[in-house]
């Protein structure tokens, strides 16, 4: 196929070869088949930030600082100038948690490259070797669900142990490949420990995937596997090997009324969250 203008321009740089066909157009890129030599790739187009649904919220920016202070001040006043890095630093905030969680060994796609506000990496495929399909594309028994289900906190606890939280994960945006599930888009991932929206947002990525796992494996609807996660790393307990039960109880004593009033104020932003990214899906 004819290549679009920005893999065109990687082309000529001798970054790809070819462009073999269009693979999705998301919410905040559009993701090409390329090949690079002999090995078969991905291209991930970012879209510019006018085109985009999906928006940079603060709740997700929040503490992503740059080292040029010439930049921060401009990203702050919100100049054309300032406009352009913070998209670009959103851009390469995926580039960056894909190489930490990679050498984390966390089952991310395998990052190669990033030039021009595009990423090359790893084409996740299936036992065919065809492009993976997402976890809401599959259907699942009762046994499969609860293996992936399984292995998916595994990989959420790696996360965490490597100081990240996905922040958007859903069903959406983990592809099912031949030797398990691979977790993908992460331009929306925060610092778990310095952003004051992670708790929030581990427990909406933990509910989110007992909520779809659910649907085949309805006893994982009761779990609460994320406030258990999240417990565990508050006191510095967790790691990779941590057993899970699922159950939760929360320490009794005196009653945190602020803490209960941004708690109602996250799930009354949560939910709107939830309703926008209904709509666009």
């Amino acid at each position: 196929m004819k290549a679009p203008p920005r893999l065109q321009a990687l082309i000529d740089e001798g970054l790809i070869d070819s462009v073999v066909r269009q693979l999705m157009s998301g919410k905040e890129a559009m993701v090409y088949v390329v090949r690079c030599g002999d090995q078969t790739r991905c291209a991930k187009i970012y879209k510019e930030a006018t085109q985009r649904s999906f928006r940079q919220a603060v709740d997700y920016t929040e503490n992503r600082k740059v080292k040029n202070t010439r930049l921060q001040r401009a990203m702050a006043k919100g100049t054309k100038f300032g406009r352009q890095a913070t998209e670009g630093a959103w851009q390469s905030a995926e580039v960056d948690a894909l190489y930490r969680l990679a050498g984390a060994g966390v089952r991310v796609p395998e990052p190669y490259n990033f030039a021009d506000g595009v990423l090359l990496m790893e084409l996740v495929t299936d036992e065919h070797g065809d492009a993976a399909p997402r976890l809401n594309d599959v259907v699942f028994t009762p046994e499969d669900a609860r293996l992936h289900h399984a292995t998916l906190l595994v990989e959420v606890i790696r996360m965490l142990c490597a100081g990240v939280v996905h922040g958007d994960l859903s069903e959406f945006n983990v592809l099912l490949a031949a030797d398990g599930p691979v977790i993908i888009d992460l331009p929306q991932a925060v610092d778990a420990a310095g952003n004051n929206h992670a708790r929030r947002m581990l427990l909406r990525d933990v509910g989110n995937l007992a909520d779809f796992f659910g649907r085949f494996a309805p006893e994982l609807l009761s779990t609460r596997y994320g406030e258990e996660i999240w417990n565990l790393y508050e006191r510095g307990e967790l790691h990779t090997g941590s057993a899970l039960t699922g159950s939760f109880a929360r320490p009794s004593g005196p009653v945190d009324v602020g803490g209960v009033l941004r708690e109602v104020e996250d799930a009354r932003a949560e939910e709107a969250a939830r309703l926008v990214r209904m709509a666009v899906r």
